[in-house]
């Protein structure tokens, strides 16, 4: 497919004749576009692969219908993937980015492509057939987090990316104020979730007085990680949309939240990996972490609670949209299952 042909894209959402240009003034290899595949993923961002000159990419953007933050976020993405590259984080590889929206009507980046498997799609037989293989697959991804929050954000110029200052403090008021817009939502009843306000209330009076400040990766559960074919290892950390500077045991907290448990609506994130099975214990991963910082984990329930606390209300949005007719109401009687099990997983650990 050259460039003056027409492509199997939307130039609502990417003029390729436009990304050519702007590719060509970034120094990169000029040609046609060839092997234009849409990727899917966890988002609704679109990503975009293709070749030109000899080189591959993966085009990255907010959503046809842009959201009131969607160009944000691709440009804080662009920009922490850049600070991380050469630090031996498993992430993406920024080729080039333009922040400038007017370009082809979003902030885009290109990055490498990715070469693994994204467990919630797909488990090759290696993986699927031997449940060691699977423990280590849980294991990379504990000490990928581990790693990532044992990085100095602030020599990485990144001091600006967040704000740590009052972060703990504010995520349970924060959260609450979510859960509380969602009544704007036509036909939504209102959070029908037992023991919101209990959690809320054991969280801030049990809230860890002192912590470091670090990157946060925000949305680390196995769905958000591509694997290798060849072994368990994490090959990249995807879906950066929710990254900022602030607690990195969080990370760790909503990994143990999110541990896909076989029989539970929850696994199903996972796909068959979340059906089968054998992922480590969460002794299992508190430990592997505490092998790659030196963090104190004697809170590490807390951060779990917090973790089911905040996904629960993220998931519960989509719950109420549905009522809007703004999501299929199957997902969000899906995804309402799992803010339940969520938030009865919080008071258990509480316990």
């Amino acid at each position: 497919m050259s460039e003056a042909q027409p492509v199997e894209v939307d130039r609502d959402v990417v003029d390729f004749a436009i990304v050519g240009k702007w590719m060509d003034e970034q120094g990169l290899p000029g040609g046609e576009f060839e092997d234009v595949t849409p990727l899917g993923g966890g988002t609704q961002n679109i990503m975009l692969r293709f070749r030109r000159g000899g080189g591959e990419y993966v085009l990255r953007r907010g959503p046809k219908h842009l959201r009131a933050a969607s160009n944000n976020v691709i440009k804080r993405e662009s920009r922490i993937l850049a600070a991380l590259d050469g630090t031996g984080i498993r992430a993406p590889k920024v080729i080039a980015a333009c922040p400038d929206e007017s370009v082809i009507g979003a902030s885009f980046y290109l990055m490498e492509p990715i070469v693994g498997f994204n467990p919630q799609n797909e488990l090759p037989e290696l993986h699927a057939g031997d449940p060691e293989v699977r423990r280590q697959m849980g294991l990379s991804a504990v000490e990928a987090i581990a790693r990532l929050g044992s990085l100095d954000h602030e020599a990485l110029g990144l001091a600006d990316y967040g704000k740590p200052e009052g972060f703990l403090e504010r995520q349970v008021p924060r959260w609450l104020k979510e859960l509380d817009s969602y009544s704007a939502n036509e036909g939504y009843p209102g959070p029908e979730i037992p023991g919101v306000q209990r959690v809320g209330d054991w969280l801030d009076r049990h809230r860890p007085a002192d912590w470091t400040p670090g990157i946060l990766h925000g949305d680390c559960h196995l769905a958000n990680m591509m694997f290798s074919y060849d072994g368990p290892e994490v090959v990249a950390m995807v879906d950066w949309e929710m990254s900022t500077i602030g607690d990195p045991l969080l990370d760790l907290g909503w990994q143990i939240a999110t541990r896909p448990e076989p029989g539970t609506t929850g696994a199903a994130l996972v796909g068959t990996l979340g059906a089968v099975g054998g992922v480590p214990t969460v002794e299992e991963m508190i430990a592997h972490y505490g092998k790659f910082s030196d963090r104190d984990l004697s809170n590490v329930t807390w951060y779990s609670v917090l973790a089911c606390f905040k996904l629960g209300i993220v998931l519960e949005g989509t719950y109420a949209r549905a009522f809007a007719g703004k999501a299929p109401k199957q997902v969000g009687d899906f995804l309402h299952a799992i803010t339940l099990e969520l938030f009865d997983k919080a008071q258990r650990w509480m316990e």
